[in-house]
């Protein structure tokens, strides 16, 4: 039985998902200095992968991907156990 067989009438619940590219800890000070333009550099590197959530939950992971002028994540690995 597949994970969507399993699911059954709940397959159309709309959950919100959250791609994690990173997580960073700055004093209040240096946020309140920030102007448009400012760059925050972060500590994962192009092609590393990220965090996929749902609802909270970790579901997989995923690499940032650039489409045209747009930002995606191409799916890596996937828990179907959710």
């Amino acid at each position: 039985m597949t994970a969507l067989e399993q699911i059954g009438t709940m397959a159309d619940v709309p959950i919100e998902l959250e791609m994690e590219l990173d997580r960073k800890v700055m004093p209040l000070s240096e946020i309140l200095e920030w102007e448009p333009g400012r760059v925050v550099w972060l500590t994962r590197s192009a092609g590393e992968a990220i965090d996929i959530h749902a609802g909270g939950a970790l579901i997989g992971f995923g690499e940032v991907v650039i489409i045209e002028s747009t930002f995606g994540v191409r799916i890596t690995d996937f828990n179907q156990g959710v």
